[in-house]
């Protein structure tokens, strides 16, 4: 019993610790952003910079290469660049609690992939957490003003969501080998092999030779606070990604998905108010009781979601274990991940 509650609180520890971690991403990139990075730019910076520092575990697990090839690939795609990409670009444009509160839509969407893509029926709690969650989306972006947000920066965080979707959807691979028996990956070795993807595909994409890296060696304005531009590229790679991913899911290991998943949602709570005192970026009262209602429509959606004889679409760890070893999440956000995400590629858990 002593040893139980030593894990479930070190577990919580963990947790907040990954939620903070993930939730300082925008707002120590968007200085960065402001100087004069190109968001993309920044995103690669971020995801090499994570890749070189989780090379060897990827050396470690270089049998998931073989043995999971598309996993790897689908993760490092949506999980890692299409996540992160969306989101860095989301917001160059938008406020950064208003672009992860969009990309907090995606536990929502996922429930349409369930009723529409595999046509199993939703329950009724997880249809009113769809509801909660897109009548706190219309007063984030203040839909009555006629949305007095960028519209492109919208469409970005949108699409932050899908990618997570997406990872949500790919993470049910692992859990159908749970449930078959069959080992799941390791969860680390797929976040590794994840950012190594990752960075492949931003590398093709935002063509980091082209980058002014004198850049780095400047500062940028942190409302009105000059940083070493270089501290904030350390305070994403290593606090905002390796940390952020690696404490995530050891949490998820040791938490239920219950617990987990309201940790999770604290990850946007984080970014709002980190955002406000580093940033100055001010929410008014509509925009944070719509983000509440989003907040909780999420989680409902995501806690709600039906499960498959196969094995669940958003599965736990809790479940996992019963199994072997869990598959992972990871994060991406952005700006993101959910606890959700990591309770499926954990078997698992991705968003992030």
């Amino acid at each position: 019993m002593h040893a139980s509650f030593q894990g479930r609180s070190a577990g919580l520890g963990l947790a907040l610790a990954s939620a903070f971690a993930f939730g300082g991403s925008g707002v120590a990139a968007k200085p960065l952003i402001e100087a004069g990075l190109d968001p993309l730019h920044v995103v690669w910076l971020r995801v090499a910079g994570a890749a070189l520092v989780m090379l060897p575990v990827a050396w470690r697990h270089r049998d998931l290469v073989r043995s999971r090839p598309v996993l790897l690939l689908g993760f490092g795609l949506l999980a890692v660049a299409g996540v992160q990409a969306c989101y860095f670009a989301a917001i160059s444009r938008i406020p950064v609690g208003v672009a992860l509160l969009v990309e907090y839509l995606a536990p929502a969407l996922v429930l349409g992939w369930v009723r529409f893509v595999q046509r199993r029926p939703v329950t009724r709690a997880a249809a009113v957490g769809v509801v909660l969650a897109v009548g706190g989306l219309a007063c984030v972006v203040e839909v009555w003003s006629g949305l007095s947000f960028d519209a492109v920066g919208l469409l970005l965080a949108l699409g932050a969501a899908c990618c997570q979707v997406g990872y949500f959807v790919l993470s049910d691979q692992g859990s159908q080998d749970g449930a078959a028996g069959a080992e799941p990956p390791h969860p680390v070795g797929v976040i590794a092999y994840g950012l190594l993807i990752g960075a492949v595909v931003l590398t093709v994409i935002a063509r980091p030779w082209g980058m002014d890296w004198s850049l780095l060696g400047g500062s940028a304005a942190m409302n009105g606070t000059d940083v070493p531009a270089w501290l904030l590229l350390l305070w994403i790679v290593l606090l905002a990604t390796v940390i952020a991913y690696v404490t995530g899911v050891i949490s998820v290991r040791l938490l239920s998905p219950a617990v987990a998943g309201v940790v999770a949602c604290l990850e946007a709570v984080i970014a709002t108010v980190l955002a406000w005192v580093l940033l100055g970026e001010h929410l008014s009262a509509p925009q944070l009781i719509g983000g509440s209602l989003v907040l909780i429509g999420a989680f409902i959606a995501q806690s709600s979601t039906p499960k498959a004889p196969s094995g669940p679409v958003a599965s736990g760890p809790g479940e996992a274990q019963g199994q072997g070893e869990h598959e992972d999440r990871g994060a991406a956000r952005g700006g993101g991940r959910t606890a959700a995400v990591e309770e499926e590629l954990s078997a698992e858990r991705a968003a992030t």
